[in-house]
């Protein structure tokens, strides 16, 4: 999916937030400035979030309320760490986004679905959809319609 800006990267997360159950996993895959935290606000609003959503770069792990809680958690700072952030704890109470899951791999899930975002240029975005396990199959093939 190309987004042409970031109203379009945030309505994509918004649909994806839309089909989302209660206990995913989103792991956001892509460069700095990719659009992760923007289409995480997409989701956000799916979930009836009213705060501002932004990058949890230095906290690691925000947490905001909606129709179910958001997890949103940064695992770049985790790099080198053999660090557990207990997402299972977490994970079936609400919808849990981890941006730069690559450093955090160990730790994650069997299945989850993972969001690529490939870097166009200042406006524009290539986002595809990997799912991991049978649980994410319909939504990768929902949001690429």
């Amino acid at each position: 999916m190309i987004t042409r800006n970031e109203s379009e990267t945030i309505r994509l997360g918004k649909k994806l937030g839309e089909l989302l159950p209660k206990g995913s996993l989103v792991a956001l895959k892509g460069d700095l400035a990719g659009g992760k935290t923007t289409f995480t606000k997409g989701i956000g609003q799916a979930l009836g979030v009213k705060e501002v959503i932004n990058s949890p770069t230095f906290t690691i792990l925000k947490i905001y309320n909606g129709s179910l809680p958001l997890y949103h958690i940064d695992a770049y700072r985790l790099e080198n760490n053999d660090y557990d952030l207990g997402i299972s704890e977490y994970e079936e109470e609400g919808i849990m986004v981890i941006e730069w899951p690559e450093f955090y791999e160990n730790y994650l899930p069997d299945e989850y679905l993972e969001v690529r975002f490939e870097y166009i240029d200042d406006d524009t975005r290539d986002i595809s959809f990997v799912p991991h396990g049978d649980k994410y199959l319909e939504i990768a093939k929902e949001m690429t319609c």
